[in-house]
């Protein structure tokens, strides 16, 4: 018997939500340049606890350790309180504690990009890779959260033969949200190190052969953009058109329309030269397509039983 049957389910919603106003902390943190505002100390923010009379670019990256640190704590309370609410065996555990572990691969990667001086002005290629894995990571953490969220109030077990098609689809969108999420990290570092004054002279910027290699990967991320979109698009058609129950209905409904959304956020984003609130919305967008095709996964595959 559960004693409080919608206790894990509200507690993951909330922190879902939460992780997501980190990511998007995370993002203003990357595109002000103020990574190094604690300087080259972690966890400690410039050798103090709580930093005193901060400068803007301290209390900025100060604020994201102490969000990320309420995210950690969060994840470690979803897991005690899934231990607690649901029986052993229950997949809500499983992903409650797939949720708590990737946390604190994110702390880790965090604490790397400070401690491996891959913040503020480096363009160095290990911080492009060390961004396109903290994505990455991101993505799988939401993935987590959301999929604690969907056991949390459902309950059933994700059964891979319930619908073949539907899987095969659901991880060609995935692995394409993947590559162009990674991708959008590293064009989103590009364009906050080398800011272009207009859109003819960032087309410039890219095609250039002596430009800087950021400047050369930007251009890949409109064409995976776009694949991703076009890959999400066709499996929301196929679960809508499999006569799915209506949960998984509203939801492929949603990952689509999301998905279209996001590319036109994109054309409005690199139209108006990445302005920093665009970005933030941009990648939170992005955050939103990958959830509701977790989601929509999710329904199609949902079954009683083993």
């Amino acid at each position: 018997m559960v004693a409080h049957p919608r206790r894990l389910e509200r507690l993951a919603l909330a922190v879902l939500l939460w992780n997501l106003l980190v990511i998007g902390w995370g993002a203003f943190v990357r595109a002000s340049g103020s990574g190094a505002g604690c300087g080259a100390h972690w966890p400690l923010c410039d050798g103090e606890i709580v930093p005193r009379a901060p400068s803007v670019e301290r209390a900025i990256e100060f604020t994201h350790r102490a969000t990320s640190g309420l995210a950690l704590l969060g994840g470690v309370a979803l897991l005690w309180i899934a231990r607690r609410d649901r029986p052993r065996g229950h997949p809500a555990r499983g992903a409650a504690a797939a949720s708590l572990l990737l946390l604190l691969v994110e702390a880790g990667l965090g604490a790397g990009l400070v401690l491996f001086g891959l913040v503020a002005d480096d363009a160095s290629a290990a911080r492009a890779v060390a961004m396109a894995l903290h994505l990455v990571n991101t993505f799988l953490l939401l993935a987590a959260l959301t999929l604690t969220l969907h056991f949390a109030g459902d309950g059933r077990r994700l059964v891979a033969s319930a619908d073949p098609a539907a899987l095969r689809w659901a991880l060609l969108a995935l692995a394409a949200l993947l590559a162009a999420g990674a991708s959008g990290a590293i064009a989103a570092l590009g364009d906050t190190l080398f800011p272009a004054a207009s859109l003819a002279e960032g087309i410039r910027q890219d095609l250039s052969p002596t430009a800087h290699f950021l400047l050369r990967l930007r251009v890949l991320h409109p064409t995976l953009a776009v694949g991703a979109a076009v890959a999400v698009a066709l499996f929301a058609a196929r679960v809508a058109g499999a006569a799915p129950s209506r949960a998984a209905l509203q939801r492929a409904r949603w990952a689509g329309g999301l998905a279209l959304a996001e590319v036109t956020l994109g054309v409005v984003n690199l139209l108006l030269l990445a302005p920093i609130p665009l970005q933030i919305a941009h990648l939170l967008l992005a955050d939103a397509v990958w959830i509701a095709t977790v989601l929509t996964l999710a329904a199609a595959l949902a079954r009683d039983g083993a």
